[in-house]
Protein backbone atom coordinates (compact mmCIF):
# COMPACT_ATOMS: atom_id res chain seq x y z
CA UNK A 1 0.00 0.00 0.00
CA UNK A 2 2.79 2.55 0.81
CA UNK A 3 4.78 1.52 -1.98
CA UNK A 4 1.70 2.19 -4.45
CA UNK A 5 0.91 5.85 -2.21
CA UNK A 6 4.92 6.35 -2.90
CA UNK A 7 4.14 5.68 -7.11
CA UNK A 8 1.15 7.79 -7.33
CA UNK A 9 2.71 10.70 -5.43
CA UNK A 10 5.89 10.52 -7.84
CA UNK A 11 3.46 11.03 -10.56
CA UNK A 12 1.17 13.81 -8.93
CA UNK A 13 4.71 15.38 -9.24
CA UNK A 14 6.05 14.75 -12.65
CA UNK A 15 2.16 15.68 -13.85
CA UNK A 16 2.51 18.98 -11.54
CA UNK A 17 6.10 19.88 -12.75
CA UNK A 18 5.07 19.27 -16.49
CA UNK A 19 2.20 21.64 -15.54
CA UNK A 20 4.94 24.42 -14.21
CA UNK A 21 7.19 23.90 -16.34
CA UNK A 22 4.49 24.24 -19.75
CA UNK A 23 5.47 27.08 -22.30
CA UNK A 24 8.61 27.88 -20.43
CA UNK A 25 11.29 29.63 -22.65
CA UNK A 26 14.63 28.29 -22.87
CA UNK A 27 17.27 30.37 -24.21
CA UNK A 28 20.06 27.70 -24.52
CA UNK A 29 17.51 25.81 -26.42
CA UNK A 30 16.34 28.80 -28.70
CA UNK A 31 12.42 27.50 -28.18
CA UNK A 32 9.55 26.73 -25.65
CA UNK A 33 9.72 23.73 -23.76
CA UNK A 34 6.19 22.42 -23.28
CA UNK A 35 6.99 19.38 -21.07
CA UNK A 36 8.47 16.08 -21.31
CA UNK A 37 8.12 13.11 -23.79
CA UNK A 38 9.44 9.73 -23.52
CA UNK A 39 11.90 8.00 -25.87
CA UNK A 40 12.08 4.05 -26.90
CA UNK A 41 14.77 3.68 -24.85
CA UNK A 42 13.12 5.01 -22.26
CA UNK A 43 15.35 8.42 -21.82
CA UNK A 44 13.40 11.54 -20.68
CA UNK A 45 13.54 14.28 -23.47
CA UNK A 46 12.81 17.75 -23.61
CA UNK A 47 9.93 18.84 -25.82
CA UNK A 48 10.89 21.91 -27.65
CA UNK A 49 8.48 23.88 -30.26
CA UNK A 50 11.21 25.91 -32.12
CA UNK A 51 10.65 29.59 -33.52
CA UNK A 52 9.57 29.31 -37.95
CA UNK A 53 12.65 29.57 -40.02
CA UNK A 54 12.29 31.43 -43.05
CA UNK A 55 15.00 30.85 -45.91
CA UNK A 56 15.00 33.22 -48.47
CA UNK A 57 16.94 33.39 -51.55
CA UNK A 58 20.26 35.08 -51.69
CA UNK A 59 20.65 38.64 -52.97
CA UNK A 60 21.37 39.35 -57.02
CA UNK A 61 23.76 42.01 -56.38
CA UNK A 62 25.68 44.44 -53.54
CA UNK A 63 22.72 46.97 -54.82
CA UNK A 64 19.92 44.49 -53.77
CA UNK A 65 21.30 43.84 -50.43
CA UNK A 66 22.06 47.60 -49.66
CA UNK A 67 17.99 48.06 -50.16
CA UNK A 68 17.42 45.45 -47.93
CA UNK A 69 19.18 46.47 -45.10
CA UNK A 70 17.77 50.12 -45.75
CA UNK A 71 14.67 48.91 -45.49
CA UNK A 72 15.01 46.66 -42.50
CA UNK A 73 16.23 50.17 -40.86
CA UNK A 74 12.93 51.80 -42.23
CA UNK A 75 10.25 49.34 -41.43
CA UNK A 76 11.87 48.95 -37.86
CA UNK A 77 11.35 52.55 -37.49
CA UNK A 78 8.06 53.45 -39.21
CA UNK A 79 5.99 50.10 -39.00
CA UNK A 80 4.95 50.14 -35.37
CA UNK A 81 3.30 53.83 -36.38
CA UNK A 82 1.58 52.24 -39.30
CA UNK A 83 -0.22 49.98 -37.22
CA UNK A 84 -1.08 52.71 -35.26
CA UNK A 85 -2.27 54.53 -38.31
CA UNK A 86 -4.67 51.72 -39.36
CA UNK A 87 -6.17 51.24 -35.95
CA UNK A 88 -7.16 54.98 -35.88
CA UNK A 89 -8.58 54.57 -39.28
CA UNK A 90 -10.70 52.10 -38.05
CA UNK A 91 -11.73 54.08 -35.12
CA UNK A 92 -12.37 57.23 -36.91
CA UNK A 93 -14.87 55.30 -39.52
CA UNK A 94 -16.37 53.80 -36.59
CA UNK A 95 -16.86 57.00 -35.23
CA UNK A 96 -17.81 59.26 -38.28
CA UNK A 97 -20.82 56.48 -38.73
CA UNK A 98 -22.22 57.78 -35.37
CA UNK A 99 -22.09 61.56 -36.20
CA UNK A 100 -24.90 62.51 -39.08
CA UNK A 101 -24.56 65.85 -39.13
CA UNK A 102 -21.83 66.29 -41.65
CA UNK A 103 -20.81 69.77 -39.64
CA UNK A 104 -21.03 68.34 -35.93
CA UNK A 105 -18.62 65.62 -38.24
CA UNK A 106 -16.24 68.09 -39.96
CA UNK A 107 -15.70 69.63 -36.55
CA UNK A 108 -15.11 66.28 -34.55
CA UNK A 109 -12.38 65.47 -37.25
CA UNK A 110 -10.68 68.28 -36.83
CA UNK A 111 -9.96 67.97 -33.53
CA UNK A 112 -9.30 64.33 -33.24
CA UNK A 113 -6.82 64.87 -35.90
CA UNK A 114 -5.37 67.93 -33.64
CA UNK A 115 -5.36 65.69 -30.86
CA UNK A 116 -3.19 63.03 -32.79
CA UNK A 117 -0.99 65.78 -34.69
CA UNK A 118 -0.10 66.69 -30.74
CA UNK A 119 0.62 63.00 -29.79
CA UNK A 120 2.84 61.80 -33.31
CA UNK A 121 3.79 64.52 -34.71
CA UNK A 122 7.02 65.17 -32.81
CA UNK A 123 8.29 61.56 -33.34
CA UNK A 124 7.03 61.33 -37.33
CA UNK A 125 8.99 64.75 -37.94
CA UNK A 126 12.49 62.90 -37.27
CA UNK A 127 11.36 60.67 -39.97
CA UNK A 128 14.01 61.04 -43.24
CA UNK A 129 12.62 61.32 -46.49
CA UNK A 130 12.89 56.99 -46.84
CA UNK A 131 11.04 56.87 -43.76
CA UNK A 132 8.35 58.96 -44.73
CA UNK A 133 8.00 57.43 -48.04
CA UNK A 134 7.69 53.74 -46.50
CA UNK A 135 5.15 54.89 -44.20
CA UNK A 136 2.91 56.50 -47.25
CA UNK A 137 3.74 52.63 -48.87
CA UNK A 138 2.95 50.76 -45.69
CA UNK A 139 0.11 52.76 -44.97
CA UNK A 140 -1.17 51.40 -48.15
CA UNK A 141 -0.30 47.94 -46.87
CA UNK A 142 -2.23 48.38 -44.07
CA UNK A 143 -5.56 50.00 -44.68
CA UNK A 144 -5.98 48.80 -48.51
CA UNK A 145 -6.01 52.44 -49.29
CA UNK A 146 -3.36 55.15 -50.22
CA UNK A 147 -3.00 57.85 -47.57
CA UNK A 148 -4.40 60.54 -50.38
CA UNK A 149 -7.45 58.71 -50.05
CA UNK A 150 -7.51 58.34 -46.30
CA UNK A 151 -7.34 62.43 -46.28
CA UNK A 152 -9.42 62.62 -48.68
CA UNK A 153 -12.10 60.52 -46.92
CA UNK A 154 -11.66 62.62 -44.18
CA UNK A 155 -10.62 65.68 -44.72
CA UNK A 156 -12.06 66.81 -47.99
CA UNK A 157 -10.34 66.80 -51.75
CA UNK A 158 -8.86 70.97 -51.15
CA UNK A 159 -7.02 69.31 -47.89
CA UNK A 160 -5.51 65.86 -49.92
CA UNK A 161 -4.73 68.15 -52.82
CA UNK A 162 -2.46 70.77 -50.50
CA UNK A 163 -0.60 67.52 -48.84
CA UNK A 164 -0.16 65.82 -52.10
CA UNK A 165 1.45 69.17 -53.36
CA UNK A 166 3.76 69.30 -50.47
CA UNK A 167 4.59 65.49 -51.02
CA UNK A 168 5.21 66.02 -54.42
CA UNK A 169 7.95 68.98 -53.40
CA UNK A 170 9.52 67.10 -51.13
CA UNK A 171 10.40 63.56 -53.47
CA UNK A 172 7.30 62.01 -51.99
CA UNK A 173 3.67 60.78 -53.16
CA UNK A 174 0.63 60.87 -51.53
CA UNK A 175 -0.91 58.37 -53.98
CA UNK A 176 1.96 55.80 -53.53
CA UNK A 177 0.55 51.98 -54.03
CA UNK A 178 1.69 49.21 -52.25
CA UNK A 179 1.94 45.86 -54.62
CA UNK A 180 3.85 43.04 -54.23
CA UNK A 181 2.72 40.70 -57.10
CA UNK A 182 4.27 44.23 -59.59
CA UNK A 183 6.84 45.73 -57.66
CA UNK A 184 10.43 44.14 -56.52
CA UNK A 185 11.03 45.95 -53.85
CA UNK A 186 7.65 45.74 -52.41
CA UNK A 187 8.64 42.25 -52.33
CA UNK A 188 11.81 42.74 -50.57
CA UNK A 189 9.44 45.16 -47.63
CA UNK A 190 6.85 42.29 -47.34
CA UNK A 191 10.08 40.01 -46.60
CA UNK A 192 11.34 42.38 -43.81
CA UNK A 193 8.12 42.90 -42.59
CA UNK A 194 7.48 39.16 -41.92
CA UNK A 195 10.42 38.55 -40.23
CA UNK A 196 9.63 41.89 -38.58
CA UNK A 197 6.83 40.11 -37.03
CA UNK A 198 7.77 36.75 -36.29
CA UNK A 199 10.70 38.45 -34.51
CA UNK A 200 13.54 37.62 -36.27
CA UNK A 201 14.60 41.24 -37.03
Amino acid sequence: MKRNLFFYMIVLFGLLSFSVDAQVYREDLGGYVTGTAIDTNGDTIPMIYLKDFVKYPPFKNKKAEKFYWKTVRDVKKVYPYVKIVGKEYARIQRLADTIPDPKEREAYLKKYEKALLKQYEPTMRKFTLSQGKMMIKLIDRECDKSSYSIIKEIRGGFVAWWWQAFAKMVGADLKEDYDIEKKEKDRIIERVIELYEAGLL
